[in-house]
């Protein structure tokens, strides 16, 4: 009986992605073994979690995720809190699996679906598709197959001698293709990326490829359909590669050493410290910014994130009177910076 083998072709634009992103991860790793704090780790998987569930509709922001993560009231949908929620725990869980281990795929399923849909951890008995609005992009196989999809797909990925950039790619692509479960699909094979790559080089478990994906969520949909079309995974994985080419590069942009921050970061550090709170609309205006998502990507997000800022009033994130302000350690890298 032949093994499974999914059809890709290593094309010369795939080769050139992998060669700089091990450059990109090989830098990333010798200055993160050091400065990788719990605090740029935390920052990092809620903006990876915030833009995962934003893909699938979520509609709560860095600010409101950071709320729920921290126990606050947030006024949100009880779904969404509860994705929110979920996703985290699933993703501090990661270290503990293996990716090539069905039970271990199902119980991750289990875990990030808890609550949301009926059957989680368990596959799917009917039919599903992934759409983008009202457009049918995909019919995934029938139900009766999933479970042979899924072992055969699992034993390659246990197998494989391709590079681990490539067969998290390839992986992702033939997992969102089976659709093995009701609902969550999306979020889990993304996820499972993530697993196998944290295991290539451990960095990687922190790297939010998620923002780039949600800015380009099109794109996204548009290289999964393409690869459907062309039978091979290979559109998608140079996709995927090149999402992560982009989340190396931003990161080692803004990444912070110790306590630096990026320019845009420092820049918001050192108004609030002159003036202790202020209302996201004034803060744009001293910074002389007009465009509101320049302004929540580049400066107020990656801020949140990284414990920098709060909400002064974290129960009412979409309030026209929200102000920000320094936390203790916003203030102390504000003082250094």
């Amino acid at each position: 009986m032949s093994q499974y083998q999914p059809p890709v072709t290593l094309s010369p634009r795939m080769l050139a992605l992998v060669a700089d992103i091990s450059e990109q991860v090989g830098r990333l790793s010798a200055l993160r073994d050091a400065a990788m704090t719990p605090q740029l780790r935390r920052g990092n998987r809620i903006r990876t979690i915030q833009a995962s569930l934003a893909i699938e509709n979520n509609t709560l922001n860095v600010e409101q995720v950071t709320a729920v993560l921290e126990g606050k009231q947030v006024l949100g949908l009880p779904r969404e809190i509860l994705e929110v929620r979920n996703a985290f725990a699933t993703y501090e869980a990661m270290p503990g699996w293996k990716p090539a281990v069905r039970d271990d795929l199902l119980r991750a399923h289990a875990l990030l679906m808890q609550g949301l849909i009926d059957y989680a951890g368990v596959y799917r008995s009917g039919g599903v598709g992934i759409y983008r609005g009202e457009r049918l992009l995909h019919m995934a196989p029938p139900a009766s197959r999933v479970g042979q999809l899924v072992d055969e797909l699992l034993g390659w990925l246990g197998r494989t001698d391709l590079h681990p950039l490539i067969a998290s790619c390839v992986f992702h692509y033939e997992f969102e293709f089976i659709h093995p479960f009701a609902d969550g699909n999306g979020r889990m094979g993304r996820l499972w990326q993530t697993l196998i790559l944290s295991q290539w080089r451990p960095v990687l478990a922190y790297l939010p490829v998620e923002t780039v994906i949600r800015e380009q969520q099109d794109d996204y949909y548009g290289a999964l359909l393409a690869a459907d079309q062309a039978g091979e995974a290979t559109l998608f994985v140079e996709f995927m590669l090149q999402a992560l080419q982009q989340a190396l590069a931003e990161s080692a942009q803004s990444d912070q050493v110790g306590d630096q921050v990026s320019d845009q970061v420092a820049r918001l550090l050192a108004l609030l410290k002159r003036s202790p709170a202020l209302r996201a609309g004034e803060l744009m205006q001293q910074l002389g910014l007009a465009h509101r998502p320049t302004f929540r990507n580049n400066y107020l997000n990656p801020a949140l994130a990284a414990g920098l800022l709060e909400m002064t009033d974290p129960a009412s994130p979409r309030s026209p009177v929200q102000k920000y302000r320094l936390t203790q350690r916003g203030q102390a890298v504000a003082t250094k910076a």
